[in-house]
């Protein structure tokens, strides 16, 4: 088991060989065991998925910014699957700051504004909060910022 409080702040990468995908009306938009994980302090893992493997054309730029103290400033994308279109599905770190310039080329998705997303086939849970994207396993235990109650955490 891990505990989101035993991650630091500020937050770590890590690789990770677990096999991630992400899957929005019925296709498989992200399969890849060559991720990154952030870990942070009081937030679920977020898995971080190389470009080359994000299915291709999935991806539009979407309109928004926000900015993260460690990391710099978030773009955001939308997700386009056939006919189905979901605004600011995913994020990424266009020119993240040094400390976390292996984000560059990778894309995050929020596991609660797609149909699924798994980890070594495990059906992740989404983190609360329309802000955060954290995936929940049965491995990792909270409490998880995100939550009624928890914004000044």
């Amino acid at each position: 088991m891990e505990s989101v409080w035993d991650y630091p702040r500020p937050p770590r990468v890590e690789r990770s060989t677990a096999r991630i995908t992400v899957t929005h009306a019925g296709q498989v938009v992200a399969d890849s065991r060559r991720c990154l994980r952030v870990l942070e302090t009081s937030h679920p893992p977020v898995y971080y998925v190389p470009r080359g493997d994000v299915a291709e054309g999935v991806l539009r730029p979407a309109s928004g910014q926000s900015w993260c103290e460690f990391k710099g400033t978030a773009t955001y994308w939308d997700l386009v699957v056939a006919d189905a279109e979901v605004p600011a599905a995913a994020w990424s770190y266009e020119r993240p700051t040094p400390a976390y310039a292996q984000l560059t080329e990778a894309v995050a998705f929020y596991p609660g504004r797609v149909d699924e997303c798994r980890v070594d086939g495990e059906v992740v849970r989404a983190q609360e909060g329309d802000f955060y994207g954290g995936w929940i396993t049965a491995d990792i235990t909270g409490p998880f910022k995100g939550g009624p109650g928890t914004r000044g955490w």
